[in-house]
């Protein structure tokens, strides 16, 4: 409900709400959360990576100067949304999820210290309770940010996904935290969350086969953002995000920019 009443708030914001630094209320500050696209970006090792294609790029005949350019990508890589039809037939496609499903205030538990001893760590019921310990439960319609620290380490492979191999059979090498699926069913079931991300490659650890905590969240109807940059600029709540996917229709995942705004 809060979550709905801001997102009113910014989508119907007059001139006159708007401060100096041209951002609606009381919020001061932008924060990129997104990871650029280019030859680097880091995507799951089965998938074909993001290319950009020169069309044009130099002076015309009529004198003036002009770009444009062509570019192809897998759905699932770089900062990203997960649809729910990802993992659960029948549910929402890109196009399909609500924008207040994309658009919240934001809570961000931090588990980079069990991370940094653990690259296999997962986001456990205890951690999210943790946090609603201090800062109180998590509001309905908030999207959960989880911070791993492992943004720090892209873009280089081996050090963000726990390999640099491509193929098949890298997937067995893979090495890097998510959630615990127990923690993803307790979500879809305990709590009414808009949407969960997190600054690593999937919502499942590195090592899962079966992907349980993408399958619990995305029959929740709860979509999923990966590869999420930046959540160390963030603060445990106060934070509104604004995750805005390209628009693809029937898309199973689409690359995201996602932005947070400071209070």
């Amino acid at each position: 409900m809060v979550a709905g009443l801001l997102g009113a708030v910014l989508l119907s914001v007059s001139p006159a709400a708007i401060s100096g630094n041209g951002l609606p209320g009381n919020y001061q500050q932008v924060v990129d959360l997104t990871h650029s696209y280019d030859e680097n970006t880091i995507y799951w090792p089965t998938a074909s990576g993001f290319k950009l294609h020169i069309d044009f790029h130099g002076y015309t005949d009529k004198g003036y100067y002009y770009e444009a350019n062509s570019f192809s990508t897998a759905e699932h890589g770089g900062t990203h949304l997960d649809a729910p039809v990802h993992f659960a037939e029948g549910q929402r496609a890109v196009a399909e999820i609500p924008l207040t499903n994309l658009m919240a205030v934001a809570a961000v538990i931090d588990v980079s210290e069990q991370c940094r001893s653990n690259r296999d760590y997962q986001v456990t019921i205890a951690d999210i309770q943790a946090w609603e310990k201090r800062h109180g439960q998590l509001a309905d319609g908030a999207i959960l940010l989880l911070k791993t620290g492992f943004a720090q380490y892209w873009p280089d492979r081996e050090r963000y996904m726990g390999t640099a191999e491509r193929g098949e059979e890298a997937v067995a090498k893979l090495h890097f935290p998510g959630l615990h699926p127990q923690a993803a069913q307790w979500l879809a079931t305990e709590r009414r969350i808009a949407a969960v991300g997190l600054d690593t490659p999937s919502i499942d650890y590195g090592q899962s086969t079966l992907f349980e905590s993408h399958q619990y969240l995305f029959k929740a109807n709860i979509p999923v953002f990966e590869n999420v940059a930046n959540l160390d600029a963030l603060p445990p709540n106060g934070a509104y995000v604004i995750a805005l996917p390209m628009k693809i229709k029937a898309g199973s995942g689409a690359p995201l920019r996602i932005i947070a705004l400071l209070p």
